[in-house]
């Protein structure tokens, strides 16, 4: 429906869905519930999701096995933080998105805006920053309010589910890329490349011009690293020796000069990156750590997108089907990404 002045006018309602988490910590589970639908402030609009990507950076919120203050500390019970969907209503002081307008919300719902980091693109390290699904409401409700500031524009041509895992995933890839300063014709290995982070990560550095290698196991993630651009997949589960294998195809093992980028978040006190300073030193390596995209990131993902170099690395599942796809999640059996649409049962 529409307005004379052509403006669309959707009918929002006082509940909507949302996957609660429930008994949060090791043994949670998530419901599909009623929750009241917010109203945006005066500075926020607020969304009606269409899609929301699944990522395992959700089940650690709802596991709490991060170093991190649990989700209940902020009154909060729904994870989520690849939201896709379309602006219902402005709040007072909104002037730069109109009612109708796409967008999304990323894994930071906002960042203060004001300190040397958010005015240096670094943005996504600011320390007034706002998680999305931790600290705020996150995108497993359909009806969410986000900083007019900060919610990410979807263009044309970009669908809801390709949009909503770019959010996260292809913003945090395109992130540790840039960050790493590797240039096109260079290997890039990706360990549990068939993920849903680490598969965007393979379709942009081909798109960079880089040579993505795919370390994971299983024929489903095999089919689609090859099939969305890694030149090589090493299943860890078939080699004896992984690292040897991975120099095999591409010397990275002996070459110097090489790059660690730490992009994921294992559970807290499970590894240590390290070792002998001398292997660093007469090797030149480095480690660099690598959080999630800044705004600029995410629009560079899309635009990717617009120009049909991230293509669709999703299944798409009903709401219903959210509480079990999100264990599967947990216990690794999804290749690529799960998004689920809140308009399917």
């Amino acid at each position: 429906m529409a307005d004379q002045n052509g403006t669309p006018k959707f009918d929002i309602p006082k509940t909507c869905k949302a996957g609660v988490c429930v008994n949060e910590g090791p043994d949670f589970r998530v419901e599909i519930q009623d929750v009241p639908v917010p109203e945006p402030g005066p500075d926020e609009v607020l969304l009606k999701l269409n899609a929301t990507g699944l990522c395992m950076s959700d089940i650690h919120f709802m596991m709490n096995d991060w170093n991190v203050p649990p989700m209940s500390t902020f009154g909060v019970k729904c994870a989520g933080h690849e939201g896709a969907g379309v602006v219902v209503k402005l709040g007072a002081n909104v002037k730069n998105w109109k009612v109708g307008d796409r967008g999304g919300i990323k894994p930071l719902l906002d960042v203060c805006g004001a300190c040397d980091l958010c005015w240096d693109g670094k943005e996504n390290y600011c320390q007034k920053g706002v998680y999305t699904g931790l600290a705020a409401t996150g995108s497993y409700q359909q009806y969410v309010v986000s900083p007019a500031k900060y919610t990410s524009p979807i263009p044309n041509g970009v669908s809801d589910y390709i949009a909503s895992p770019i959010m996260c995933s292809a913003s945090t890839m395109h992130r540790a890329l840039i960050d790493s300063g590797l240039k096109a014709g260079q290997w890039v290995v990706f360990p549990g490349g068939g993920g849903g982070v680490g598969i965007q990560g393979v379709q942009l550095a081909k798109a960079m011009g880089m040579r993505p290698i795919v370390i994971d196991t299983g024929s489903q993630k095999k089919k689609l690293s090859l099939k969305m651009g890694a030149e090589e997949f090493v299943d860890f589960k078939e080699v004896s020796d992984v690292a040897a294998e991975v120099n095999a195809i591409s010397y990275i093992g002996d070459r110097i000069g090489g790059v660690i980028m730490c992009v994921a978040l294992p559970p807290k006190d499970t590894v240590t990156v390290g070792g002998d300073p001398s292997h660093f030193a007469f090797r030149n390596l480095k480690v660099i750590g690598s959080l999630v995209g800044t705004m600029q990131d995410t629009a560079q993902a899309l635009e990717y997108a617009q120009r049909g170099l991230l293509k669709q690395i999703c299944e798409v599942r009903g709401l219903s089907e959210m509480p079990e796809s999100v264990q599967q999640l947990r216990r690794g059996e999804i290749a690529g990404r799960v998004v689920i649409d809140f308009n399917k049962p």
